[in-house]
């Protein structure tokens, strides 16, 4: 009886899924809590919960691997060929990835805000602009001129950026 032959790991998995659940609640509860308390966007909350549900996700498959005895050879032929696909596919998109992982930094190292005004330093194409949203891929930005920019995360990481304390008429001018 196949219930009854493998009673344990069927507990063990149960447990594993109770301990999953468990996990994403309270790890969402404190991302959400965070942002609350930074002032941070419910839509960048979100994105972060998200990423750290696919970790905990892949984690979960393997543990339940484990538990049901899979050889981790088969597992690893299975794994590695997945990833190779995934990485074949992601290698031509390795710029979105740069800017999924920017946004995650973004989120938590949070070094300006929505609201503030900042100056790239990019000798080309220097920009000041007020940050009106930053957004899992991109960052939105005013200038003062009233032009909407989208700017790459991972660019606003590798690039040098002031943030511009202006005076209370220089901000006003700037909203009309």
């Amino acid at each position: 009886m196949f219930i009854k032959d493998h009673f344990q790991e069927g507990l063990f998995t149960v447990i594993a899924l109770l301990v999953f659940i468990s996990l994403r609640m309270i790890i969402r509860k404190v991302t959400k809590s965070y942002a609350s308390k930074s002032h941070l966007s419910d839509y960048r909350a979100h994105l972060v919960s998200k990423s750290i549900d696919i970790f905990m996700s892949i984690f979960l498959i393997l543990a339940i691997s484990a538990i049901w005895g899979v050889n981790s050879k088969d597992l690893f032929v299975v794994m590695s060929s997945v990833f190779a696909i995934i990485g074949v596919g992601l290698f031509a998109q390795w710029s979105i990835l740069s800017n999924i992982t920017s946004g995650v930094i973004l989120f938590f190292s949070f070094p300006f805000r929505i609201g503030d005004f900042i100056k790239i330093h990019d000798k080309d194409f220097p920009i000041e602009a007020q940050i009106q949203d930053i957004k899992a891929f991109h960052t939105l930005l005013r200038t003062r001129e009233g032009e909407m920019l989208t700017y790459p995360n991972n660019l606003l990481l590798q690039k040098g950026i002031t943030i511009v304390t202006l005076e209370k008429e220089q901000e006003k001018e700037f909203h009309d």
